[in-house]
């Protein structure tokens, strides 16, 4: 008697597992050069040449990864992608799988993006950041050290012998307030007060100028660039802060200290006037 599945000698047909499987052989290949080709992972590859499909995440991926198996090997892509339909269907209703829902058909593995797209969109995201990290270093927190440029009273030391230099006047500021006036375009300014409030700051245009209010209490300046930045007080004109280029931070910008003449250098004494008597000639002409 003849088995179940032979009839008159013939063989059951092959599943598209199967034809894939001895497609590969055929032709020399091993399975490691199919996963090369088709960018499919060798353990999905080997679900599909056993029939296996419960193995892949859904059926839209073991009928893509097929159809890409049998181009690779030269097979009719449809025929095998219609077999493995076929295929999915008798095995779940021997055994159903749970229903996921599916919002990602990929129709071919081979159209999912390269790698070299990831990695590229990496390096800009990188560059990006980098460059924002400049600016902020450059302009909103600049990183130098200075050291503290509020005018201070210098104290004068008495020297030995001689009287200590009087105090300088408080020079009187003129009525109206601090004006800060931009040389050129550009100009980076940030204005706050002794609590840190923030009362201005902006890249100023050429001959832009701000006002800092009356009523701001202590009053600091910060600039990269002292050197095109006139400040008046009230009628008068000081001039750039500074000759040339260079970071200040936390610079007062209280008029009386502004309008104060600068200290004398280091050491500098003033010689004090010779008060000794001086011996006068008494001898008569005779």
């Amino acid at each position: 008697m003849a088995q179940d599945g032979d009839e008159d000698g013939v063989l059951p047909l092959l599943t598209a597992g199967r034809r894939l499987r001895e497609a590969r052989l055929a032709a020399g290949l091993d399975i490691e050069e199919i996963a090369a080709r088709t960018r499919v992972s060798r353990r999905h590859l080997e679900a599909i040449e056993e029939d296996r499909y419960s193995r892949l995440a859904s059926r839209t991926y073991a009928v893509g990864f097929s159809r890409a198996y049998a181009r690779a090997v030269g097979l009719d892509e449809r025929a095998i992608a219609e077999a493995v339909r076929v295929e999915i269907d008798r095995q779940e209703e021997l055994n159903p799988r749970p229903a996921r829902s599916e919002h990602f058909e990929p129709g071919d593995p081979v159209r999912v993006p390269p790698s070299s797209l990831a990695w590229l969109a990496g390096g800009a995201a990188i560059l990006l950041f980098a460059l924002l990290f400049v600016f902020w270093r450059s302009f909103l927190s600049p990183a130098a050290s200075m050291p503290d440029l509020a005018r201070d009273e210098p104290k004068t030391a008495a020297v030995a012998g001689h009287p200590a230099a009087a105090p300088r006047p408080t020079p009187v500021a003129p009525a109206g307030g601090v004006r800060l006036t931009a040389m050129e375009d550009g100009i980076w300014v940030k204005v706050s007060d002794s609590a840190g409030e923030q009362l201005f700051q902006k890249e100023m245009a050429l001959n832009e100028s701000f006002t800092v209010p009356a009523k701001a209490n202590g009053a600091v300046l910060t600039t990269a660039r002292p050197d095109v930045l006139q400040v008046s007080v009230g009628s008068r004109v000081i001039g750039p802060l500074r000759p040339r280029q260079e970071v200040l931070r936390g610079l007062s910008l209280d008029p009386a200290a502004l309008l104060a003449p600068p200290a004398p250098p280091a050491g500098a004494t003033t010689a004090p006037a010779d008060t000794s008597p001086r011996e006068t000639s008494t001898v008569s002409a005779r």
